[in-house]
């Protein structure tokens, strides 16, 4: 029989394991560079798979409003491709993208170079840096107005979520419109990748 512990030594002992996590990721026992690496890998297989589904719905469908936020698949892969510059332009401290939305992408193939040419540009970024580089803080002035300052680590965590949380959208999207959607989920990209 296990020894029942009263709320103090459990609160204790919870308390030890938090600090003891904390103080793990502090002496970066864990790659963390590299996981991020990967993600963002994943994020751009992700992103090819969605293109790929999109790409067989008939040009009336891909292009319907859904009335949601970004309109329907269109607007929604334009909005994706968009932040991911948006974010880009902010870790490299350059000007936010000329036009918003990404409202100047007219079809699919433009979505798609434009995600390939901010995947490659990413990249190049992205290799250049150190796990001590993910500290490294940028100030970013949202559309919705305020000033914050985040660190590299923080805004690539983003920036994953935030393109995962629409390609859930799309795949929605793609069943309201009877397609079957492709499964994008993180387990399937290391499965693939072997």
């Amino acid at each position: 029989m296990l020894p029942v512990l009263s709320k103090c030594e459990h609160d204790r002992r919870l308390i030890s394991r938090r600090f003891i996590c904390r103080r793990l990721l502090r002496v970066d026992l864990l790659p963390r560079l590299n996981e991020f690496l990967e993600l963002f890998d994943y994020n751009a297989w992700a992103n090819r798979t969605i293109f790929d589904a999109a790409a067989q719905l008939p040009e009336e469908q891909y292009f319907r409003d859904l009335k949601s936020s970004y309109g329907g698949v269109h607007g929604t892969l334009c909005h994706i491709v968009w932040a991911e510059q948006l974010w880009l332009d902010r870790w490299l401290v350059r000007p936010k993208p000329p036009v918003p939305q990404g409202t100047d992408l007219q079809s699919l193939a433009d979505v798609r170079r434009r995600s390939e040419a901010v995947e490659a540009e990413r990249g190049t970024f992205v290799s250049g840096l150190t796990d001590a580089d993910l500290e490294k803080t940028r100030l970013v002035k949202p559309s919705s107005g305020g000033e914050y300052v985040h660190t590299l680590r923080q805004m690539f965590r983003h920036f994953i979520n935030h393109s995962s949380y629409h390609r859930g959208q799309i795949v929605a999207f793609l069943r309201q419109l009877g397609a079957v959607p492709p499964s994008t989920d993180l387990i399937l990209y290391y499965r693939r990748r072997g």
